[in-house]
């Protein structure tokens, strides 16, 4: 009862990279960043038989997988963002 209780709370979500621009003031550069967002695709309502746990099993490791695949890509994202700030950066030499 409580492991699917606990699934319930992951159905159908999953997280997708979202990348956002900012200015970074101290290099004087518009610049890039990836984060994790999660989105909720559909809802579960009343489990009460062995299919719906298995649909509550299912999304959870939908959602966990997305949470790696999607992991992978900002963290990845966000390393040539970084390489690719520096290399604009015009910071001020004091």
């Amino acid at each position: 009862m409580v492991l699917t209780s606990l699934l319930g709370l992951l159905q159908a979500c999953v997280y997708v990279p979202r990348t956002t621009a900012f200015y970074d003031a101290d290099c004087q550069v518009s610049a890039r960043r990836m984060d994790l967002e999660p989105l909720q695709l559909a809802s579960i309502q009343h489990c009460g038989n062995e299919g719906a746990v298995v649909l509550l099993v299912a999304a959870g490791a939908t959602a966990a997988a997305s949470a790696i695949v999607s992991g992978s890509i900002v963290i990845v994202g966000n390393v040539a963002y970084w390489f690719e700030k520096q290399g604009r950066c015009r910071r001020e030499s004091p």
